[in-house]
């Protein structure tokens, strides 16, 4: 199992088809869940992937149209019934406090578990979180709606040459990591002697959404951006006029900001050929593109270098 990676529990948009389940997104990083847009049925999603309701640390929800919160209810009520024995933040637009309130107590519930409510009102970071800074960005639809993306701190890395020539090795080099400097015998040893700077990985998420200052924004230098990719080229009028992308414009915008891993997802059902959306993409992106199915795992890019 990949440290970092993505767990796709759904692809569809407004409807589901035979082979698409509503949204879902399940991002696994260093031991820590966060669970993005789970429209209905995402529980069963995460039970025929893998996914303990315990495994989720985090929910973020973009908009309170149904494909992307109506499966909250069932997923936050398993979590009592898990007893899960950590607290769980759902950051959410805080326009739609009223809908979050009735998805979270849609029904009677031995309710045990410590999931609390977590208003977005307007851009910047959400929340500071072990894996890093998670960021809000308004987006551009027909209801209030948010992007998200996960900023992690730059570090550096341990160069084990450098350790050895300096003098350097076992708990010694977590003293080193923690205070920046380490007396080895009669010579200073510092932190950027036997290191090298290591920037910190992004992960962001774009769901519905015209095109507008945010997608550029939460998308820019990500090694994974997932994306709706509602409607297809020939469509753009219809995409525009509902508040959506196309896999063209998603694929451009990912090519503009340096963007290592594309996932497309949030396909309309009026598609029966996903290899279209692939086909269109790859005319404006020549980065790694993943057309998401559900069940699928995509792992989180190597770090550059």
């Amino acid at each position: 199992m990949a440290a970092r990676e993505l767990v796709v529990l759904g692809t569809a948009s407004q409807a589901p088809t035979r082979t698409r389940n509503h949204n879902g997104y399940l991002l696994r990083w260093d031991g820590r869940g966060f669970l993005l847009d789970p429209g209905e049925g995402t529980q069963r999603q995460m039970l025929l992937a893998g996914v303990p309701s315990s495994a989720v640390h985090r929910v973020f929800v973009s908009h309170f149209h149904g494909d992307h919160c109506l499966g909250l209810p069932g997923v936050v009520q398993r979590m009592s019934l898990d007893r899960v024995p950590h607290p769980v933040t759902v950051h959410h637009p805080a326009s739609g406090q009223h809908f979050y309130e009735r998805l979270r107590h849609a029904s009677v519930v031995a309710d045990v578990a410590d999931v609390r409510g977590g208003p977005v009102t307007g851009d910047g970071p959400v929340a500071e979180d072990p894996a890093g800074t998670w960021e809000a960005r308004r987006l551009d639809h027909p209801v209030e709606s948010f992007g998200y993306r996960l900023v992690e701190p730059d570090g550096r890395r341990m160069l084990p040459g450098r350790l050895a020539a300096a003098g350097v090795a076992g708990p010694d080099v977590g003293r080193l990591q923690r205070a920046g400097v380490l007396r080895v015998g009669e010579r200073t040893v510092r932190l950027e002697d036997v290191s090298a700077p290591r920037p910190g990985q992004r992960f962001a998420f774009v769901m519905d959404t015209r095109m507008c200052d945010g997608v550029p924004a939460l998308a820019d230098g990500a090694d994974l951006l997932v994306v709706e990719s509602t409607f297809l080229e020939e469509d753009a009028a219809l995409a525009g006029r509902y508040g959506h992308l196309t896999a063209r414009q998603a694929a451009r915008v990912a090519a503009e900001a340096g963007v290592r891993r594309l996932v497309l997802t949030h396909f309309s059902q009026r598609y029966d050929d996903p290899r279209r959306f692939a086909d269109e993409a790859r005319a404006v992106y020549d980065g790694d593109l993943v057309v998401a199915a559900d069940l699928q795992r995509v792992p989180v890019p190597p770090r550059a270098g």
